[in-house]
């Protein structure tokens, strides 16, 4: 009776692992080619949206920083007007509402004692000092000299940021250099500081020179996958970002984001003008101030000194 493999008494040849022929090998080197290339093209797209949330993220906080500097003695002045104006609207009325409006003025702009100390003059009663300010958002004590770089330093992060990128590396050593590189180059970016950043592209040149490698089909597959989810939490910090009310702003101002904090300077001039002429009608027509000592004290009592 003839052997059949259902037989396990007949011993089965064991087949050995077939050699790809050189169609076949040509054919798979050609299908990972293709594959390294959309890896490549993938990754050139990526680091170019990078660079546009980068420099957007950078003139968010830019313009909030200039915002702050340049528009918070204004508006705190607005608000010493407006607890000096309720003070003396109380002190001439002696109204109770009138009274607790103006005690909750004056407190919403007193200092908060104590502060400066706790946090070792990093933070005060105003907010971050400078020096904390830097620390925190690791950007320069220096301030920007306005919102959004020059063209010519906008060309030069540009091109530098698409050598040097992280996302560029799949070593965990080499990207850890770059990112702390480009880190660098995006506090040279937001001072618009062009010979730094000139600086920076000379020194990276004279750096190590990338290791040239041929990823494995599998490794750019993962690679792809990799390269789609940071590009769906870029999509979301780029969502956080415009959806912020410096982000809003900053849309709103389109090319010239640094005339639109003069105008809104301009605007608030205008309205400390009134406000002081405002509290300079009522103390003169209240005669418990003619001597310049400001409103008296609601309920009774010395006023705050002005």
């Amino acid at each position: 009776m003839a052997a059949t493999p259902e037989d396990p008494a007949t011993p089965q040849a064991v087949p050995s692992p077939a050699e790809p022929d050189a169609t076949d090998a040509a054919a798979y080197d050609e299908a990972t080619q293709r594959l390294a290339r959309a890896v490549g093209a993938a990754e050139t797209a990526l680091i170019e949206f990078e660079i546009a949330v980068e420099t957007f993220r950078i003139e968010v906080e830019n313009f909030s920083r200039l915002h702050e500097e340049r528009l918070g003695p204004l508006y705190a002045r607005l608000e010493e007007l407006d607890a000096a104006i309720a003070e003396a609207v109380a002190a001439r009325t002696g109204d109770p509402e009138d009274e607790r409006r103006a005690r909750e003025l004056r407190a919403a702009i007193m200092p908060m004692p104590g502060v400066a100390e706790l946090f070792h003059g990093w933070l005060d009663g105003d907010g971050f000092s400078p020096e904390g300010y830097a620390m925190l958002t690791q950007q320069s004590v220096q301030r920007p000299p306005r919102v959004r770089p020059s063209d010519e330093a906008r060309r030069l992060y540009r091109e530098l940021v698409r050598r040097c990128h992280p996302d560029l590396a799949t070593d965990a050593n080499e990207r850890d250099r770059r990112d702390a590189f480009v880190a660098r180059v995006n506090q040279a970016y937001a001072r618009g500081d062009e010979a730094a950043l000139r600086e920076l592209a000379d020194e990276w040149e004279r750096g190590p020179a990338p290791e040239p490698g041929r990823m494995p089909a599998d490794e750019l597959y993962a690679r792809l996958e990799w390269l789609a989810a940071r590009k769906d939490l870029l999509a979301d910090a780029v969502a956080a970002l415009e959806d912020s009310a410096v982000g809003s702003m900053l849309r709103m101002a389109g090319g010239d984001p640094d005339g639109m904090l003069d105008e809104i300077a301009e605007g608030l001039r205008r309205r400390v003008a009134e406000r002081e002429a405002e509290l300079a009608g009522l103390l003169a027509d209240d005669p418990g101030t003619a001597d310049g000592t400001g409103p008296a004290e609601p309920g009774g009592g010395d006023g705050p000194a002005r």
